[in-house]
């Protein structure tokens, strides 16, 4: 191995050992927590070492946002593809959304910290397009089975997204102390509620 492609696997090595320790500290600690310093004294480096591989904490944590993305369009193509028709597609899909979230909490955390990404960063970010993509086609498949062609499957997919959401984030905050059959009830009507509006 020469001397440029040992650096490249060094710098690699040094990389994931950032992403390694920065996970660690999240999962333990939180994500509010999390510093450079931190991570740095985690794999015994100096701070400057952070930076000439992540620009910022920010940097490190779109990271993990896009990594979050690629779990969850996984996750949703495969219950996609158990199901026939649109509808049933869509109530699969939300079943793995919700077993996503709270298997995954950091990850949906970081995800929609602030509530839904706006427009500018599911642009930069292709993670988010390809799995807002995964939903809008299939919301679309819903609309074009149903007697309303004319509907706004951008509309929609908000719709579908803010009910999601809505439910996860009321549950993760523990304002509510539903059993997890209630829980599912409620994810059930909720979206059968929103397909019913498709048909």
């Amino acid at each position: 191995m020469g001397i440029a492609e040992r650096r490249i696997r060094q710098k690699e090595e040094v990389r994931a050992a950032i992403l390694d320790a920065a996970w660690d500290l999240i999962t333990a600690e939180g994500v509010h927590s999390l510093s450079i310093r931190k991570i740095a004294d985690a794999i015994e480096y100096s701070v400057p070492v952070i930076y000439d591989h992540f620009e910022n904490k920010d940097a490190i944590l779109l990271e993990f946002t896009r990594k979050g993305f690629v779990i969850l369009r996984t996750d949703l193509e495969a219950a996609k593809s158990q199901c026939e028709t649109a509808a049933d597609q869509l109530r699969e899909m939300a079943v793995k959304y919700w077993e996503f979230a709270f298997n995954n909490r950091e990850y949906y955390q970081l995800m929609y910290g602030l509530g839904m990404p706006s427009c500018d960063t599911v642009k930069k970010v292709p993670e988010l397009q390809a799995y807002s993509g995964l939903v809008i086609s299939t919301i679309q498949d819903a609309i074009l089975a149903g007697k309303n062609p004319g509907t706004n499957a951008f509309l929609k997919f908000h719709t579908y997204w803010s009910i999601m959401h809505g439910l996860i984030s009321i549950n993760m905050m523990g304002n509510v102390n539903s059993s997890e059959e209630m829980n599912r009830m409620v994810l059930d009507d909720a979206i059968s509620g929103f397909i019913s509006s498709l048909a």
